[in-house]
């Protein structure tokens, strides 16, 4: 099934980002491009896994001003980069696909495959991260057990929604469900529909 590939790379990048734990440590994707669902899969929870951090940081009370501002920019460009690489995943889906024919009665899907995978890639760092509260040594055992109920919903979660993916993705090679790709239309990065960048111009 892809969501055991995709669960095992998220599982790979996140373990392989906390040898560091530093949002500017660099990258380096552990597949080829010659591998590319894996090479993309890698890279979009990198991204996200960063994210995370920035997102931790930004919300400490005590930031300098400036650095918070700076670390906006940032959190903004990843933003970027998380929406760029649910097309090119998307782009995968579709070349993957391509030659199957719809049936008359296929339906379109609430949502595309590959924002099902950034849905699951989040999820990954969510149980990561809630599993740390669960085992940590120095919490209570009233924090370590609300943290481990939680974390029990999580991994439920994850299952549903791994099913949903796979279930979508043979419902499309089968023909019954087709993929329909919206583009990104952000308006707030275009100098000309968005009324504060334009009026720099």
């Amino acid at each position: 099934m892809f969501t055991s590939k995709a669960n095992k790379i998220f599982q790979e990048v996140i373990e392989k980002y906390h040898v560091v734990d530093s949002v500017d440590q660099p990258f380096e994707n552990a597949y080829p491009e010659s591998d590319l669902i894996e090479h993309l899969l890698y890279r979009k929870c990198w991204i996200d896994t960063v994210q995370w951090h920035y997102e931790d940081i930004i919300r400490d009370p005590q930031i300098d001003p400036v650095a918070a501002l700076k670390l906006k920019r940032q959190i903004d460009a990843s933003n970027q980069d998380r929406t760029d690489m649910v097309e090119y995943i998307d782009s995968y889906f579709l070349e993957t696909y391509k030659d199957v024919e719809a049936k008359a009665d296929a339906t379109i899907n609430t949502e595309s495959p590959a924002w099902g995978v950034d849905r699951l890639s989040i999820l990954a760092l969510k149980i990561y991260h809630m599993n740390e509260e669960a085992t940590r040594t120095d919490a209570s055992d009233e924090h370590r057990a609300a943290c481990q109920k939680k974390l029990d919903v999580l991994l439920e979660q994850r299952v549903d929604l791994s099913t949903a993916i796979d279930t979508l993705l043979s419902d499309i090679e089968k023909g019954d469900k087709y993929m329909k790709v919206y583009k990104q239309m952000k308006m707030y990065n275009d100098d000309e529909l968005n009324p504060v960048l334009r009026g720099q111009k």
